[in-house]
């Protein structure tokens, strides 16, 4: 089974860019400079490049309030990038040794029993496992050590 790595919608990180709210209602938080390592952009799916500047906002990759849907703090490129449509791991990754992984229905619920915090180099596999479940709609991997959203995962 193919999978494919999702990043935030263009449209949206736009918007976002543009002075839209975040999901807590509050516009990004600007002024902040890259180190180049630990700010990962969740829309090109790499580290905003050492030197510039990057946006850090509430993020809920949920259609709808409900009590599965988590928000927390992500990171965006200030300047425009190029969404993620790469093969293969994306470089957001590559960033840390651990990730949290949950299997979600088509419904935004977690599926109990998915839940687990996986090694780097297993987070494909982890992944194609939960997706193989039919009830399994979508996979999110949020970073193990804060808890924030770093990618969607779904069937190819």
């Amino acid at each position: 089974m193919q999978v494919i790595y999702e990043a935030m919608d263009s449209a949206a990180v736009s918007a976002l860019r543009s002075g839209r709210p975040d999901a807590n209602g509050q516009p990004a938080e600007r002024g902040a400079r890259s180190s180049g390592r630990g700010e990962p952009c969740r829309h090109c799916l790499a580290n905003v490049p050492a030197g510039e500047d990057y946006l850090i906002l509430a993020h809920r990759p949920f259609p709808e309030l409900q009590p599965y849907a988590e928000c927390g703090p992500v990171f965006l490129c200030a300047a425009d990038c190029a969404r993620w449509a790469g093969d293969g791991i994306p470089p957001i990754l590559t960033s840390s040794p651990d990730y949290l992984l949950k299997g979600y229905t088509a419904d935004h619920r977690i599926l109990y029993g998915t839940g687990r915090i996986v090694a780097q180099a297993g987070v494909e596999g982890y992944a194609r496992e939960l997706l193989s479940d039919p009830r399994v709609a979508f996979v999110d991997v949020r970073s193990a050590r804060n808890n924030c959203f770093q990618l969607r995962i779904r069937r190819g």
